[in-house]
């Protein structure tokens, strides 16, 4: 194949073959972008086609300068198939799913283990990929370039700069007024910009990464201690904590939801030994972000704050056993410390399917994971922590079991753009039932043990299910729609329990409408744990207000 006559003259030259890649990045590699900024009230009034025009001058101006300045040497066309494989693929996402390029979604990115990125991979990703990415990158390969001379190609490409500058300039000063308004009025479009929006994420992320590796890990809990030995001859306390994934509050049966996807756990409050807390705010809008800072006791106010150590370390630190069971893709460095496990390494090769384990495999892993807490330990208390698999998205129908399916037909594949909104709500209330089933069924394996016990369970974010197009979660906090923030949460005490913390059911009842978030997790466990440190804030303790 050739793509241009063999004399120089008629071939390629760099700066002009920098310039079409540009170009076809601003356009066809930002075609997310142009579908919003399109549909925005900004461009669909008189003086929108200035917006439009000055935008994509501004857009292709700074593409093309970037360009001119990076590519040198034998790795501008490896670069340019970077930056071609990354256009697509964030444009393929942000289409599929609705979702925004930012740091916090690089973050994910990187976070990603195997099982989750195959959860994305589907057909229609494929072809944006052959189309979007592979084609284009032939052709860039292997269009003949014109050869020019050091020097001349020197000044050739500074004089090419300068005038990319001033047009750049130009185009700023004459549509900054409209364009200033479109990223006001429509702060996600910033994030939707390609390829800067993925470079950006990268290079804070990289950074930020890099920080914290330099940074000591500030210890958590030097003076942590119990506040209560062995209670009354009837055993030390022992709390589970199951942290959810991916569990919006709007589809649980117990926050008010229209149909019944925590029938077992509603039974259980009707007993009177459950309370639901229906206003709950998550840290933030990814398990990345969520996990650890719910066991941070700095919360969301100290994401950007010095690392440090997490509630297992104090809980540990403290005497008391600790172990993490883990259904995901690991526990973001929370658990690196203490006693920790997979469920699938607990339970038979033939309890899960392939490399996924259901979470109902945790009621296998529960029993043996509360063996393997060290006994003099335990004697003081304990702290087991199961991390789920949830509600994971997109393809919500792998998280149920077929007996167990109520809600059908379910959308059955992960380009949730492609199913009708109706399945996807039914895939996505039956994963909740499973959860409903796990936790009923492990307060069921609490209340056979001899010993003060509770069950605290929280998700670590919410999701979108199609509204207004936005799917999955992950999006900016500032950004991001209340069904990713809203997260559910309750607190399950037996009558022991509630006897050695000395408080009444009728007091817990009375805090399940108050507003909390992930900033109390930290503080109420090492509550229910009765444990005392300079680090632990009693005024962040749901229960505190309850103890007599």
């Amino acid at each position: 194949m050739r793509f241009a006559p063999s004399d120089h003259n008629n071939n390629w030259h760099p700066l002009s073959h920098e310039a079409f890649l540009a170009l076809w990045i601003t356009t066809v590699g930002n075609l997310p972008l142009w579908r919003a900024v399109l549909s925005t009230p900004d461009t669909q009034q008189p003086g929108g086609l200035h917006v439009i025009g000055a935008l994509g001058t501004i857009l292709t101006s700074a593409m093309v300068i970037v360009l001119w300045l990076f590519m040198w040497g034998p790795w501008r066309r490896v670069l340019g198939v970077l930056l071609l494989i990354l256009s697509a693929t964030a444009s393929y996402f942000m289409v599929a799913y609705g979702v925004v390029v930012d740091p916090t979604m690089v973050a994910n990115v990187f976070h990603t283990d195997l099982l989750e990125a195959q959860g994305l991979m589907s057909w229609s990703l494929v072809f944006a990929l052959l189309f979007g990415a592979f084609l284009p990158s032939i052709w860039w390969w292997r269009a003949p370039i014109r050869p020019v001379a050091p020097w001349r190609h020197l000044w050739q490409r500074c004089i090419a700069v300068l005038i990319g500058s001033i047009v750049l300039a130009t185009a700023l000063f004459l549509g900054f007024q409209g364009i200033s308004a479109l990223m006001r009025n429509h702060k996600s479009i910033r994030y939707m910009i390609n390829p800067f929006n993925s470079v950006y994420g990268i290079v804070v992320q990289g950074f930020g990464e890099t920080a914290k590796a330099v940074q000591p890990l500030r210890p958590v809990g030097l003076d942590a201690k119990s506040e209560i030995g062995t209670f009354n001859g009837s055993g030390s306390p022992l709390v589970v904590l199951v942290v959810g994934e991916t569990v919006r509050a709007a589809n649980f049966g117990l926050n008010g939801y229209g149909r019944q996807t925590t029938p077992r756990l509603e039974a259980l409050r009707d007993e009177g030994d459950l309370i639901y807390f229906s206003s709950v705010e998550s840290c933030g809008t990814s398990t990345q972000v969520s996990v650890p800072c719910m066991f941070s006791r700095l919360g969301r106010s100290g994401l950007a704050k010095q690392p440090e150590e997490s509630l297992m370390d104090l809980v540990q630190r403290a005497g008391l056993g600790v172990y993490w069971l883990d259904n995901q893709a690991g526990c973001k460095g929370v658990c690196d410390r203490v006693p920790n496990a997979f469920v699938s390494s607990l339970v038979p090769p033939e309890a899960c399917r392939g490399s996924e384990c259901p979470d109902a495999t945790f009621l296998q892993a529960l029993p043996k994971a509360a063996a393997a807490i060290d006994s003099i330990r335990d004697a003081r208390g304990s702290l087991l922590v199961m991390h789920q698999m949830g509600n994971h998205g997109p393809s919500y129908f792998l998280r149920s079991d077929p007996a167990r399916k109520t809600f059908l037909p379910e959308c059955e594949t992960n380009a949730l753009a492609s199913c009708d909104p109706q399945t996807i709500v039914n895939a996505y209330d039956n994963a909740i039932k499973e959860t409903d089933e796990l936790l009923a069924s492990t307060v069921t394996w609490l209340k056979r043990q001899e010993r003060p016990v509770a069950l605290f369970y929280v998700s670590d974010h919410g999701e979108s299910l199609g509204e207004k197009g936005i799917y999955l979660h992950g999006m900016p906090w500032s950004l991001a729609p209340d069904v990713q923030k809203r997260v559910p949460m309750l607190l399950w005490t037996s009558p022991g329990m509630r006897k050695f913390l000395d408080v009444q059911m009728s007091c817990l009842k009375s805090l399940g409408a108050k507003p909390w978030s992930h900033d109390n997790v930290f503080h109420t466990i090492s509550g229910l744990l009765r444990l005392s440190s300079s680090d632990i804030n009693p005024a962040k303790d749901i229960l505190a207000s309850c103890r007599n």
